[in-house]
């Protein structure tokens, strides 16, 4: 775990920082204003190998490198629920025509898509995470869905349509 030092700047925000394992310093300071820095300087400032790195970002960048540093872990985490068999984790993004558009989530099981869970709501940069039944859905919205690959097909067809369509089975010709 990485000890992270928190000293609040009067006037100016909040630095936060922390000691890499090869000796260097990671700096961040929350400015009020919204910008942040980036900050990276050598923990013995006076020796030859010293060097010291300063970045402006603005608020829109520091969310984006936050996402970029943070982004690998999630990623890599996700990954590894993939590799969970009979397990699909699937995004749905909701357009103004889908019958899911202006309606609550409502409960997968009582649609007839038991064993399908509605993870998270991706709305604008915020989630909504374990939403409620009574939660609405807007035009926009990401629903994040877990559940087998099967049930995955159904819900994505029931936010299009309104109806949960059950799983064809090819025949044999003239079967």
């Amino acid at each position: 775990m990485v000890d992270v030092r928190r000293v609040k700047l009067p006037g100016v925000g909040v630095l936060h920082t922390f000691i890499t394992d090869d000796g260097g310093k990671v700096g961040v300071i929350a400015h009020r204003s919204g910008h942040s820095d980036l900050i990276t300087f050598a923990d013995d400032e006076g020796g030859p190998d010293a060097s010291k790195v300063s970045l402006r970002l603005n608020e829109d960048e520091a969310h984006t490198l936050a996402e970029l540093l943070g982004g690998t872990q999630i990623t890599e985490s996700l990954s590894a629920l993939d590799q969970i068999p009979g397990l699909s984790i699937d995004w749905f993004t909701v357009d103004y025509e889908d019958h899911i558009a202006g309606q609550t989530l409502g409960n997968p099981a009582d649609r007839g898509i038991a064993g399908l869970t509605v993870v998270a709501v991706v709305r604008g940069e915020s989630a909504n995470p374990a939403p409620a039944a009574d939660f609405k859905v807007f035009p926009g919205d990401t629903l994040v869905v877990a559940g087998s690959p099967e049930k995955v097909v159904k819900a994505f067809a029931f936010f299009r349509t309104g109806e949960v369509k059950a799983k064809t089975v090819d025949a044999p010709p003239g079967g």
